[in-house]
């Protein structure tokens, strides 16, 4: 009964049924308010299903949980906003992905730094790992977000039907070889790093769930994310509303909807970087941004054939010269293997700049 009634099993089913009896339906501004409760509360009871599942499977398989869990989100949320929105939405997919990059890249990563620094004063993570992560995100930006402002198959920053073709089955190819690499291959180059003998030995060794709880688990985090997902969808016009009362751009509903989608894996790096485990922050952190890249652009490319108007991919001067800047000081920061509070805080400076210039570009 206890169990029945815990938070984490009871939100996301009383977010289900919340998704039930409003979709389709106009909503006044407390309904509004009430929603926006329920989609945290799926969200954290998300994070807390996809930690049971990745403590039972264990690392590095656990971080592609969360990771893969969040993209599913963030893909359904730009298809529906897409489809429901018409050309207006033509950059949607550009504006959210490239604001997930960011906000993996200098927020979860810049964070994850600054609270596990602030326990252990010096950081320890492994390089072979975090540096053959940040390169897949490197070359899956670059092929997705940079090259199309190049092209010149088609006017303006997109690109043609086969470039799109090419440059799908790219990102799910080097994605693919990432996680051959992580989970099969060199698994040790992914595995937490002991800061000095510093971990709690009860957290370290705990037991695992059992089957019949990881299970239970997994579909609580179903549950919970397609909870997410709908109510999220219930929001949007909220979120567009808000935005434009704002007075920020159209653009920055894409930042918005990252933010949303990838609050579980901030909470969850946080966590693991409070108990030392900052090789788990990174790997959340740039496998969400590497799925984010590799499993949504081929999704978008795919729902492209029935989606009107163009798909607008490629970054203005601004953005990439921000990703440039994230790229150098992310190979400084990942290099030596030990980062302290100022690598922690550069990133997350990287992280305001990348706001601000969102907010008033």
């Amino acid at each position: 009964m206890r169990r029945l009634l815990d938070r984490t099993v009871l939100v996301p089913v009383l977010a289900i049924v919340a998704l039930a009896l409003t979709w389709g339906r106009d909503l006044g501004p407390v309904l509004i308010a009430v929603v926006a409760v329920l989609l945290a509360g799926a969200v954290l009871a998300a994070v807390h299903h996809a930690e049971v599942v990745a403590h039972r499977v264990g690392e590095p398989f656990g971080s592609l949980v969360l990771a893969v869990a969040v993209t599913v989100i963030e893909v359904a949320l730009i298809v529906t906003l897409m489809v429901s929105g018409g050309p207006e939405t033509s950059s949607l997919a550009r504006d959210t992905v490239f604001a997930a990059v960011m906000i993996t890249t200098t927020g979860i990563v810049g964070l994850s730094l600054l609270v596990g620094a602030r326990r252990y004063g010096v950081t320890l993570f492994n390089a072979e790992g975090s540096g053959a992560a940040l390169a897949t995100v490197t070359t899956l930006a670059t092929l997705s977000l940079v090259l199309p402002t190049f092209t010149t198959s088609q006017p303006g920053p997109e690109f043609s039907p086969g470039q799109l073709t090419f440059a799908a089955l790219a990102s799910l190819a080097v994605y693919g070889m990432f996680v051959l690499t992580q989970t099969v291959r060199h698994r040790d180059f992914f595995l937490p790093v002991s800061q000095g003998g510093t971990l709690t030995e009860g957290e370290e060794h705990a037991d695992p769930p059992t089957t019949r709880a990881a299970l239970t688990s997994l579909g609580l985090l179903m549950v919970a994310l397609v909870a997410v997902v709908g109510l999220a969808k219930i929001e949007s016009p909220a979120i567009e509303d808000g935005v434009a009362a704002a007075g920020f751009p159209p653009s920055f509903v894409g930042v918005v909807i990252a933010l949303l989608v990838l609050l579980p894996e901030t909470l969850a790096a946080v966590r693991a970087a409070r108990r030392g485990r900052i090789q788990i922050s990174l790997n959340l952190a740039y496998g969400s941004a590497m799925a984010s890249i590799g499993l949504t652009i081929p999704t978008i490319a795919l729902a492209s054939v029935w989606l009107d108007g163009p798909l607008l991919l490629g970054l203005g001067a601004t953005q990439m010269v921000l990703l440039a800047l994230t790229v150098v000081v992310s190979v400084l920061t990942v290099v030596p293997g030990r980062a302290t509070r100022l690598q922690g805080g550069v990133h997350l400076v990287l992280l305001a700049a990348f706001v601000f210039l969102a907010i008033s570009p």
